[in-house]
């Protein structure tokens, strides 16, 4: 009992070490996708050899960012699956839903293509964009959004527009807290701009408006 009362803090202290190792990762991968392991344990403050401990190659720390990166996904799409509103309202609310999480989002597909490569990135947002392209159809099939290209490509855009500005508010280019990301998704897909602020307004409880 005293050996596993003494074991504790040392648990205690490994699992404090390794999450101050993956947030300074975020941090420092953010910053140059280049950053050497040795670098990244300085900025955490911890030796090479305890960065080594929990992470043996700079693989296995970006598996771990990944799955990260996976669980906060999935988290989106079970929440927006409690959702049973319009279609331009949910598109709306899964935008906001994902902004919070969006800098492990793009940190994500800027490492894991080089590192873990392109398979492991569609395993991982699989889930995310099967929730989007459900979105679009059925609001294309509802006739709120336009119909010029099919759902799954018209996700894609989507994604690629979101990351887009994502990386924008990341560099400093503009400011924003998700609410004009989701217009923008909206009108993307083909909302007027009016009612498009006003449903982000409604899903986000902006108050001072969307717009």
């Amino acid at each position: 009992m005293v050996e596993s009362k003494g074991r504790e803090p040392i648990r205690r202290n490994a699992r404090s070490n390794r999450a101050r190792i993956l947030a300074t990762a975020r941090q420092e991968f953010g910053r140059n996708p280049d950053v050497t392991l040795e670098e990244i344990a300085r900025a955490a403050g911890v030796v090479r050899r305890t960065l080594f401990g929990h992470f043996p190659g700079r693989a296995a720390l970006v598996e771990a960012l990944t799955e990260e990166a996976s669980q906060a996904l999935r988290t989106v799409v079970a929440g927006q699956s409690e959702s049973a509103q319009t279609p331009d309202h949910e598109l709306a609310r899964f935008v906001l839903r994902v902004w919070p999480v969006g800098d492990r989002y793009r940190l994500l597909l800027a490492l894991v293509r080089q590192d873990l490569g392109a398979q492991r990135v569609s395993e991982v947002l699989a889930p995310a964009r099967e929730e989007a392209t459900a979105i679009l159809d059925r609001g294309q099939r509802e006739g709120m959004f336009h119909t010029y290209v099919p759902s799954a490509v018209l996700g894609a855009g989507l994604e690629a527009l979101v990351l887009s500005l994502l990386e924008s508010v990341h560099v400093g280019a503009w400011e924003d807290d998700g609410t004009r990301a989701a217009v923008a998704a909206l009108v993307a897909a083909g909302v007027p701009t009016d009612r498009a602020c006003q449903v982000v307004e409604a899903v986000g409880l902006v108050a001072g408006g969307a717009c």
